[in-house]
């Protein structure tokens, strides 16, 4: 596992290139930057947390899925991965890597309809749902954003004015933060900055992961084109 170094201002300068001209061409151009200062560093970093936090090391490709998408450029704009396994967050501890700066977080990205069931179960009852009220209100005195889509109306079965209608109106739940390059965002400032959001998420994770936890349907695949 290589080390650590950061992401200086290059790296920004290479997202921002990417963004203005997100082609096949402007990628091979710098595939071997990319690979060493951008990618191989993302690794580095998550590798160097599963130290701590436990977990294997996920990278995500950069390539976008682009066959149901409306969107065809070819490339995400952010670099990102994942920790599996960590002991403070079963679906995962997630780091990303774009022009804006150094991301991490944690939470439930996506709930299936059993999963979604369970949370809103757990959010409407006073003593589960106070709970996760206390800790999303703590999260964010930390700093620390709440993510997620949202329904726009009350979801069926559940009134208008209950007390924690925002967190019942949640599709999913994921919280983090963002630093921003400034001059660059060195070794030891974004190790520590990565640490500390996932610390401030824990409490967060661990109530999702309780009572909500894994989805038991089966997977849906989408049909191929033909």
């Amino acid at each position: 596992m290589s080390r650590f170094e950061g992401f200086g201002p290059d790296v920004q300068m290479w997202f921002e290139g990417l963004e203005a001209n997100n082609s096949k061409d402007y990628f091979a151009a710098g595939r071997d930057f990319y690979e060493e200062s951008i990618r191989d560093q993302m690794a580095a970093l998550l590798g160097e947390l599963s130290e701590k936090f436990g977990g294997e090391v996920k990278m995500f490709r950069q390539n976008r899925d682009i066959r149901f998408s409306p969107d065809k450029s070819p490339y995400k704009t952010n670099t990102y991965g994942v920790l599996y396994g960590a002991g403070v967050a079963a679906h995962g501890l997630y780091a990303s890597i774009s022009a804006r700066g150094l991301v991490a977080g944690s939470g439930y990205h996506a709930m299936a309809r059993d999963q979604l069931d369970r949370y809103r179960e757990a959010v409407a009852g006073d003593e589960h749902g106070a709970e996760l009220s206390k800790l999303t209100v703590k999260a964010e005195k930390a700093g620390l954003e709440l993510w997620g889509e949202s329904l726009a109306t009350t979801p069926r079965g559940y009134r208008k004015d209950h007390p924690r209608i925002m967190l019942l109106r949640r599709k999913r739940l994921t919280l983090g933060s963002m630093v921003g390059f400034g001059a660059r965002i060195g070794r030891a400032d974004g190790l520590r900055f990565v640490t500390k959001t996932w610390r401030a998420a824990a409490p967060v994770t661990a109530w999702l992961d309780e009572y909500v936890g894994p989805t038991t349907l089966p997977v849906q695949r989408r049909p191929s084109r033909r």
